[in-house]
């Protein structure tokens, strides 16, 4: 019986600004069986606070220590190996303010940059390429980011996300990525960890994505599985059935985890 229930949000509890049906359910009989729960996201474009209030709007009460997303683990990550580095950041103006308040310097000027970071950035254009790059190529900056994600999901689609800052400035520079904090980083999971207090064969991680949520969960040991509802369709999984890549568990949606509240 699992302990721990991870959960990815877009695409999985919801998608845009609409709860996937019978999601609050789900989760209240969850908690009514004194489940852990913790929602993970990759996305940056919102603080913890944001997640927990939209949540709690769309019928999911939520606190917002419930929540891990690639902003917390990436501030976590800076404050530990570089307290007093001074950033330039791709990235939105929700993100750009919780480096900040975390007590970051935030400079354009490429001379004094020691860490280009990178997020989903819908404002990204020339001006912040070029000083990336002086940043990287010329004076040596350290280049991280917060997620590997391609796309992300919205009403009616999906829409390019951190991957293609990623690959702009590693096409540039001809330097690599160095680390990327978000899912399936080991960075990430280890932070989900010590939020629930558990050990990986406690808990399952459920998602809508097999390169980041299924990944991170196999690459740790944690049971894992994937819902129909997010950018994965039934066509990939038939590709990697009988691989180690396969998840645990296929779920039509995120009703069919109550399934999941019987002995093992």
């Amino acid at each position: 019986m699992f302990k721990g229930f991870i959960f990815d949000l877009d695409g999985t509890v919801y998608r845009g600004d609409q709860l996937i049906p019978g999601a609050d359910g789900v989760i209240r009989l969850l908690r009514e069986n004194r489940r852990k729960i913790v929602f993970l996201s990759n996305n940056p474009l919102q603080t913890r606070e944001d997640y927990a209030e939209k949540l709690t709007r769309l019928g999911i009460p939520t606190q917002p220590d419930e929540v891990i997303n690639s902003t917390l683990v990436m501030t976590h990550y800076l404050k530990k190996n570089a307290p007093h580095a001074k950033l330039f950041v791709v990235g939105e103006t929700p993100f750009i303010e919780e480096l900040r308040r975390a007590g970051f310097k935030i400079t354009d000027e490429p001379k004094e940059i020691e860490y280009v970071v990178v997020a989903f950035d819908r404002t990204f254009d020339y001006h912040k390429l070029n000083i990336a790059f002086q940043a990287i190529k010329k004076f040596g900056a350290h280049f991280v980011a917060t997620n590997p994600d391609r796309t992300c999901p919205v009403e009616g689609g999906e829409i390019p996300d951190c991957a293609g800052m990623i690959a702009a400035i590693e096409a540039v520079t001809e330097k690599n990525v160095e680390v990327i904090v978000g899912k399936p980083s080991p960075i990430m999971i280890q932070a989900v960890l010590e939020v629930l207090g558990l050990i990986p064969g406690d808990c399952i991680l459920i998602g809508d994505r097999l390169e980041t949520d299924i990944k991170m969960g196999k690459d740790s040991g944690i049971a894992t599985g994937i819902v129909l509802t997010g950018v994965t369709e039934e066509e990939a999984l038939k590709k990697i059935k009988h691989t180690p890549n396969q998840p645990d568990f296929v779920f039509q949606s995120i009703t069919d985890v109550e399934n999941l509240l019987i002995e093992r």
